[in-house]
């Protein structure tokens, strides 16, 4: 068996210090890269929001001009005639 001595013992020590502190710096990066994420996340799910705020004021909007020109009466009433399949 291989005789353990203080010198070995240290250089692996060292390679092992050196290895965590890769490891450390690695995580570090990733970390900064998830927070970025997590940020443009959040901008696009405020994005969707704002888009389906936009979108019920335009059903809205539409439902009453539907209601002004009595369009929908129209359609129910022109839906008695249409062949159904």
């Amino acid at each position: 068996m291989t005789n353990v001595t203080n010198e070995l013992m240290y250089e692996l020590l060292k390679r092992m210090n050196g290895d965590i502190s890769h490891i450390r710096h690695a995580v570090t990066e990733l970390k900064s890269e998830m927070q970025s994420m997590r940020g443009t996340l959040v901008s696009v799910q405020q994005d969707i929001h704002n888009i389906y705020s936009v979108l019920g004021r335009h059903e809205t909007r539409l439902d009453r001009i539907e209601n002004r020109l009595e369009l929908r009466e129209l359609a129910e009433a022109q839906a008695r005639f249409d062949p159904h399949p």
